[in-house]
């Protein structure tokens, strides 16, 4: 994968985390670079769902996408989102409000 691909993968990662807890970024195990990246993207992703409110969860939602929308339908982080969404979908109808993809 690209480097710089990588790297800017990293920082809008690294930006949500900032964004979405207080807490210290989390550490990765050692290994592969694209692997470790991932894991860490689904953290993220773990943590704004987990998160989510009715009233918030199409602003998740609308963040969560950013990450993946250009990604292969194969992606994992991708694949996770997608099924975040439902549940962000179901979150927002008790809100009253239906997130977008």
């Amino acid at each position: 994968m690209d480097p710089a691909a990588l790297r800017n993968r990293l920082v809008m990662a690294t930006s949500m985390w900032r964004e979405a807890t207080d807490e210290p970024l989390p550490r990765m195990p050692p290994g592969d670079t694209v692997q470790q990246l991932q894991g860490f993207e689904l953290k993220v992703v773990e943590l704004l769902f987990a998160e989510a409110t009715p009233d918030t969860a199409r602003r998740v939602a609308e963040k969560t996408w950013d990450i993946v929308h250009d990604r292969p339908d194969d992606d994992m982080v991708k694949q996770r989102v997608v099924k975040g969404h439902e549940e962000l979908a179901r979150l927002a109808a008790e809100g009253g409000v239906a997130p977008t993809e």
